[in-house]
């Protein structure tokens, strides 16, 4: 599999890895992946995840002088049934990566408070290849991964929902 970027060394990278999503045969093949990847002291704590029965929430959180994010990336969107998110900020922004199995991966650089950020060479690109406002709306969103939040989105809400449900009674 060809990574999506090549990593790079600087001091103080911080991540955040969130699989929304993950058939319960899969998670040990995910643990010992992140785990190859970030090494043996991080721990997935699995649960159980009411959105899509038979599947299962983690997430974890790292901190290296290595950009790691690409490379776990690279690695989860081989298993087709996951729905994953990767943040990586450090002092100059970051990068997130986000996957769904309907959409597939999605890549977008972030500035210091995790806002996407578009390059003056993609923002060029879609004013040339769109025709009208509509178009360029729609291709500014995909962009921006508007499609892949609003395909995470449930998976996000669930734990509040279950929380809430909870409270209720």
């Amino acid at each position: 599999m060809q990574r999506l970027s090549s990593p790079s060394t600087r001091t103080g990278v911080r991540g955040v890895l969130t699989i929304h999503s993950c058939p319960s045969a899969l998670r040990r093949h995910i643990d010992w992946a992140i785990a190859n990847i970030l090494g043996s002291s991080i721990q997935l704590q699995w649960q159980q995840q009411f959105v899509l029965a038979g599947t299962y929430k983690a997430s974890c959180e790292w901190k290296t002088n290595i950009e790691r994010a690409a490379e776990i990336a690279s690695t989860l969107r081989s298993w087709h049934y996951l729905y994953f998110e990767v943040q990586e900020s450090n002092d100059n922004g970051g990068e997130l990566f986000r996957f769904t199995p309907e959409l597939g991966i999605h890549r977008v650089l972030t500035d210091l408070s995790g806002a996407a950020l578009l390059n003056e060479n993609q923002i060029n690109s879609l004013l040339r290849t769109c025709l009208d406002e509509d178009g360029i709306r729609e291709a500014f969103a995909k962009n921006l991964g508007a499609p892949w939040d609003l395909e995470l989105d449930k998976f996000r809400g669930a734990g509040i929902q279950e929380l809430t449900r909870l409270h209720a009674i």
